[in-house]
């Protein structure tokens, strides 16, 4: 439909051109180089070449118009597919652009996760250090506590058997001093008698 349009639009052009060309070669010829009179053989010959370029113009047109105007259609819509795919791809990189600036967005939210997941995990060793200090700080009061009472009881024990050796020997030398003759004989008595009666 579109073509026909076009095609008329060229012929009806073409018609006026011609027109002009004739009323134009008419109005040279009338005017003419010899007295302004226009002779037959010269109104022919003008006839002949308006006629010539007429039927030359027809015949073009006829020939050339559909390849003129397959060509100009196949241009079109060369130009029509380039710019669909001109529009495909800038849709193409539209999606892309907004796909990457979604990874950018989505980026910066792992990072703050995996900040936020790393100083909730140093939080927890933190915790865990701490209560392993006190643990052990706990053990190692413990093993003081232990050694203290460890080393109490071992002097109680030296200072007891001090006390008793001091005491052993304070008692020998009271009973040297205050002990008599017969009182050692007694004493042996009674010790043979005891010794007697165990066997």
């Amino acid at each position: 439909m579109k073509s026909n349009g076009n095609c008329s639009k060229i012929f009806k052009i073409t018609i006026a051109a011609l027109a002009f060309i004739a009323i134009a070669g008419l109005a040279y010829a009338s005017s003419g180089g010899e007295g302004g009179s226009l002779s037959p053989a010269k109104l022919k010959d003008l006839l002949w070449r308006v006629l010539n370029f007429a039927v030359l113009a027809v015949v073009l047109f006829k020939v050339l118009s559909k390849p003129i105007a397959n060509g100009l259609r196949a241009r079109q819509q060369s130009i029509k597919e380039q710019f669909s795919d001109l529009e495909e791809r800038k849709a193409e990189a539209d999606k892309a652009y907004k796909t990457y600036e979604e990874k950018l967005a989505s980026i910066d939210q792992e990072v703050s996760e995996i900040i936020q997941a790393a100083i909730a995990q140093g939080e927890v060793e933190k915790e865990r250090i701490i209560q392993e200090a006190n643990r052990a700080a706990a053990d190692i009061k413990r093993q003081a506590e232990m050694a203290i009472q460890h080393e109490l009881a071992a002097a109680k024990l030296r200072l007891r058997e001090e006390v008793a050796n001091q005491s052993v020997v304070m008692a020998e030398e009271l009973i040297r001093k205050n002990l008599q003759g017969a009182d050692q004989v007694k004493l042996i008595e009674d010790y043979l008698a005891k010794v007697g009666a165990v066997q």
